[in-house]
């Protein structure tokens, strides 16, 4: 009886254990999105924390996302007063060609009238005119083959190491006849990762946040006709195509040609946080799309922007550094900034800092000297995440999330009666230190 008390009591601790291990197993568990794109990225749009990647440093024909850069360009000539929104252009016999054919994006440009800035890159970013971004470029660097030169150097400038454009628009150099920019090749195409989409895309959105009162515009008038937005996930889409408007999404660039497939650059904001997705070389429309709300869902359902370390923050046991020559022995420090970062939920815990001094302000033995003033830089703390999924950031995979420390007050210089009675005091305790060694 006793024996099968037992085992009775075996089955049910087993039963427990497991039922147990299914109501929890979910919880400590962590599904990832799955995107049918050939590559993709999601991204926070303040701290540059990337949240999911999928093949992401692929370099792949970005088609009309290349027209993003050319925004930015744009942007960058009017913030430092090279054009105006409201500077007036003439349209060159090669944009003219673009814009009257058929085939490519165009609202329909004359050569005997003058455009304004504005309307050019309207048309532009709402509609991926890519007559009105070759009549920019040449606006603002001379030539289209300048001006690529332009986008090179910035690309260079931001960190994209994979970005190869070779015109304005995103159309390949093949569809522009003799007319590809000087200094490319007749066969060329535009090149960028989804990694490199999404560092463009920061930037634009961080840099010139206007941008997005353009890019969110469903429908525009230009001359009499009506510029519909290829980004069908904007809210205020008409028709059966609003079928598919995400909430707070405001931009920003959608692109396809045959040999770049259907891709798109999305961003959209909720609760105070802005998020930045890229897919490329998705099958359908209707796929950029829905695979490109699938990721932005899967952002917003799982990570939340917190402050895990609050400023003020000290490191227990490593709160002071000594001071000699001073009236105090040490001095408080604290970090000058709080850490924030985009978590991922039940993941807080996750996440400590470390304390690292600068040694160019410190003695050979790791003190300080007096004087010593309030708010003095003496390091950092440095945010280490022990999680098993780790995207880094857009900036570098490598770079660690830091925050600057400082002495939280000031440590005077003792006079020098103060000086000498330290000095003599350090003396007797060296030469006793020595004998005390010599007869150990």
């Amino acid at each position: 009886m006793k024996q099968t008390k037992k085992i009775i009591m075996m089955l049910t601790m087993t039963a427990v254990f497991l039922f147990s291990s299914l109501v929890i197993a979910p919880m400590a568990t962590f599904a990832e999105v799955n995107v049918e794109a050939e590559s993709a990225i999601l991204v926070d749009a303040e701290t540059g924390d990337i949240l999911y990647a999928k093949e992401a440093d692929i370099a792949l024909p970005p088609a009309s996302m290349t027209k993003v850069m050319t925004e930015y360009l744009v942007s960058e000539a009017v913030a430092n007063g090279e054009i105006s929104w409201d500077t007036t252009t003439e349209i060159s016999e090669y944009a003219y060609s673009i814009s009257a054919n058929n085939s490519f994006s165009g609202v329909g440009l004359r050569m005997d009238h003058e455009y304004t800035v504005k309307e050019l890159y309207d048309a532009m970013a709402i509609y991926s005119d890519n007559a009105t971004s070759i009549a920019l470029a040449e606006l603002v660097a001379g030539s289209e083959g300048e001006f690529v030169k332009m986008m090179n150097e910035k690309a260079d400038e931001m960190g994209m190491p994979d970005a190869h454009f070779v015109n304005s628009t995103g159309l390949a150099n093949s569809h522009l006849g003799d007319n590809y920019p000087e200094g490319t090749e007749p066969d060329d195409d535009n090149l960028l990762s989804a990694r490199s989409m999404a560092i463009l895309a920061y930037h634009l959105v961080n840099d010139y946040p206007d941008s997005l009162e353009v890019s969110s515009v469903p429908t525009q008038e230009f001359e009499g006709h009506e510029m519909l937005n290829f980004n069908w996930m904007l809210p205020g889409m008409p028709g059966h195509i609003a079928q598919y408007t995400y909430e707070g999404l405001d931009g920003l660039k959608t692109g396809y040609t045959e040999l770049a497939g259907y891709t798109f650059t999305g961003t959209a904001e909720r609760d105070g946080n802005r998020l930045i997705s890229v897919v490329m070389r998705t099958d359908s429309v209707e796929e950029r799309f829905s695979e490109t709300e699938k990721l932005l869902e899967y952002g917003f359902d799982n990570f939340s922007k917190q402050v895990l370390f609050e400023e003020g923050y000290q490191v227990e046991d490593e709160s002071t550094i000594p001071v000699v020559k001073g009236k105090e022995n040490e001095v408080e420090i604290a970090s000058g900034e709080a850490i924030e970062a985009m978590v991922r939920d039940g993941e807080e815990d996750l996440y400590s800092v470390t304390l690292q001094l600068d040694e160019e302000v410190l003695n050979e033995e790791g003190a300080l000297e007096a004087p010593v003033e309030e708010g003095l830089e003496v390091g950092q703390l440095v945010l280490t995440y022990e999680g098993d999924i780790d995207y880094g950031n857009l900036s570098s995979d490598e770079e660690a999330v830091e925050v600057p420390v400082y002495t939280t007050d000031e440590v005077e210089r003792s006079n020098w009666f103060m000086l000498i009675l330290q000095a003599i005091g350090d003396f007797f305790v060296g030469l006793f230190n020595s004998i005390k060694g010599i007869f150990t």
